[in-house]
């Protein structure tokens, strides 16, 4: 079944963390570590997507994981971006909150669509 990204909660506040991300990076000279962090949220937001439209419920759940796995990802790279020099101690904290919530939306989400096909 195909959902609006556009409504989905999680999608959106990925969509915010993305753009933080790309902000936070923008003078890093390191692009690897830039590339690595930024593609990493990107996932968390593209995996919604891409499991909303993928025509199944079981799908969908596969992508969410993919996200969800991406979440822990980038908030383990904040605090290189923090030990680097790419943000400060609250700009990680409140980063990472915002990703937790996502994370903790996610799992919603799994359980929701887990009890729908029962």
């Amino acid at each position: 079944m195909e959902r609006s990204i556009e409504n989905l909660y999680i999608w959106q506040e990925a969509r915010i963390v993305v753009n933080d991300i790309y902000t936070m990076m923008q003078n890093c000279h390191d692009y690897g570590f830039k590339d690595q962090i930024q593609r990493a949220a990107i996932s968390i937001m593209n995996n919604i997507a891409e499991g909303s439209e993928s025509g199944s419920d079981a799908k969908f759940i596969n992508f969410l994981y993919i996200a969800k796995g991406s979440c822990g990802e980038v908030k383990s790279m904040l605090y290189l971006c923090e030990d680097f020099g790419h943000c400060t101690e609250e700009i990680r904290i409140s980063l990472q909150n915002r990703i937790k919530k996502i994370s903790g939306g996610i799992v919603k989400m799994i359980e929701t669509l887990k009890n729908d096909t029962k």
